[in-house]
């Protein structure tokens, strides 16, 4: 995770001064964290913020996961850049990369073929989930990463007993050490995926502003109804965030109105604008609020974690068509 702060920025995210930074960095114990002239890296923000006090209320823990049968959603750069702002901000996070490329282990700077582990043994071979987390350099994010090893858990998953549960109860080992937990899933569905929607409370759907991306929503809230059914599982709310979005274009437009039409009872108010930063924070290796944190969309994701945050947790899900 190559990150460096800029030293007004790095005081913002601390809500201090400047002159106050420059005193802090005197102290011995956190000077001895190494030389701060280039800037300030993700391992000096949780130690400045615990030796600030300023850690945020200790919230209940929310299992999130970011879904769409639809692939090129801008999914992953969405559920890792929200991850990260929710850690950056002082939550403690735990982001969980279900996809076998690995994609969301590559946004955060780490590579997945260096992990001896992965969720597949902790699902299929009840190692402890706590043995294949990884820790990153900010304090408050751990990462369990992926790889090309994963790409056969739904098939070594089909004949174990209580298949469609392992990751709940995997969860629950760790529920104490976290207030957020966020997957970004693969775009299919499978038993990989059906134990991410059960073991969710809050299922984030990103979409595309355009007719492919909508029709797509009748056949993930098709899968939620028959979960309910079938399952006995009733996800607390669901979030439609539109991505990508330009209003220059009427197709853009166009999507949007329907969006509202169909699912507005799920459509956040926060639109996630089109910005060419997301792409450039992935091929870095970073997060869009460490990479360009004055970015539109550092910004979108800032107004998403704040409009969530203000939305009840009990919503009744509503059964949806297009």
């Amino acid at each position: 995770m190559d990150i460096t702060y800029a030293r007004k920025h790095f005081a913002k995210l601390l809500g201090i001064s400047c002159k106050r930074l420059d005193e802090l960095t005197r102290r011995p114990d956190l000077a001895a964290l190494g030389d701060t002239a280039d800037g300030f890296g993700p391992s000096h923000l949780s130690a400045y913020r615990s030796a600030l006090g300023i850690q945020p209320s200790r919230s209940s823990l929310r299992c999130q996961l970011f879904l769409n049968f639809k692939g090129g959603t801008g999914k992953t750069s969405l559920s890792v850049s929200y991850a990260y702002r929710l850690a950056e901000m002082g939550h403690k996070v735990l982001a969980i990369d279900l996809d076998s490329q690995g994609h969301a282990t590559q946004c955060l700077g780490f590579e997945g073929e260096q992990y001896d582990m992965t969720l597949f043994d902790v699902l299929t071979k009840k190692v402890p989930i706590d043995e294949a987390i990884v820790e990153t350099p900010l304090a408050e994010l751990d990462l369990l990463p992926s790889n090309l090893g994963m790409s056969t858990v739904d098939l070594a998953l089909m004949p174990l007993a209580g298949r469609e549960y392992r990751l709940k109860r995997a969860l629950a080992e760790v529920s104490r050490d976290y207030e957020y937990i966020v997957m970004d899933a693969p775009p299919s569905f499978g038993l990989l995926n059906l134990n991410a929607l059960i073991a969710a409370e809050d299922l984030f759907v990103p979409v595309l502003p355009d007719f492919l991306s909508y029709h797509g929503l009748k056949l993930l809230f098709e899968t939620v109804g028959e979960l309910e059914e079938d399952l006995d599982h009733t996800l607390d709310r669901i979030f439609v965030v539109l991505n990508h979005y330009n209003p220059i274009t009427r197709i853009a437009r166009e999507a949007k109105a329907a969006l509202k039409t169909h699912y507005g009872e799920y459509l956040l108010e926060t639109i996630v604008r089109q910005c060419t930063r997301f792409a450039q924070a992935s091929s870095a290796g970073q997060p869009i609020s460490a990479f360009d944190p004055r970015s539109k969309g550092a910004q979108d994701i800032d107004a998403l974690i704040e409009e969530v945050a203000r939305l009840p947790a009990d919503v009744e899900i509503k059964e949806r068509s297009a």
